[in-house]
């Protein structure tokens, strides 16, 4: 009768402890899974460190999504011939500033994370022609990445953007996957539009300060 558990009491007794008794191996294999995934980062980290040299020089397509990355390690951004990158659903908080030495990087996966905003550098990267951002924190889009020339697809979907800006609608016909396409659009159209509220913003401040600085010499 090894590993039998007899349970003695009244039924809601009972219940109450086999409930505990699952929640608290729910939470064992959530710990286990996470000290797992964590020590599976930490071997790529230190194999990437110590393979950079030889192995990795070749490496062109990359997935490290479903992890535990708060940014994207240094020797990523270091790999020579990298050009697909997938890192959705991390914890990414934040982006190298020396994104941009990724050269021949043209696809760029980022979706479900925490980045709140993204380096200048961003726009240098000019192999770049797609980035995907849906789901972050993101409050505002680099104006600089309105020169990304060869940009072709990007995705703000589901971010806490500061202004409110939307598109004209679809045709009812349009197929909803087409209205992927406007993520380039949007992007331009909302740098446009935060330019414009932000001049709109500094000229009132600025007439409030001449105004008050008026009235104060006016009573002198």
């Amino acid at each position: 009768m090894t590993g039998v558990t007899v349970c003695c009491g009244t039924v809601n007794s009972i219940k109450a402890l086999w409930e505990t008794r699952i929640k608290k191996s729910k939470d064992e294999l959530k710990t286990e899974r996470e000290q797992r995934d964590r020590r599976a980062v930490g071997r790529y980290v230190h194999y990437c460190h110590v393979s950079h040299g030889n192995n990795l020089k070749k490496l062109y397509h990359l997935d490290l999504s479903m992890n535990k990355f708060t940014t994207i390690p240094d020797c990523v951004v270091k790999l020579p011939s990298l050009e697909w990158l997938d890192m959705g659903s991390n914890r990414l908080e934040s982006l190298p500033e020396d994104i941009h030495r990724m050269e021949k990087l043209h696809t760029l996966w980022l979706p479900r994370n925490e980045l709140e905003y993204l380096p200048d550098n961003i726009s240098h990267m000019q192999s770049l022609n797609t980035l995907v951002l849906s789901k972050n924190k993101l409050r505002d889009i680099p104006p600089l990445m309105e020169d990304m020339s060869n940009l072709r697809f990007v995705n703000f979907r589901d971010n806490p953007l500061t202004y409110d800006v939307t598109l004209p609608d679809l045709k009812e016909d349009d197929e909803e996957e087409d209205r992927e396409m406007f993520g380039r659009e949007f992007m331009h159209f909302y740098i446009q539009e935060a330019r414009k509220r932000g001049s709109q913003t500094f000229t009132l401040v600025l007439n409030v300060t001449l105004e008050g600085a008026s009235e104060t010499g006016s009573s002198l």
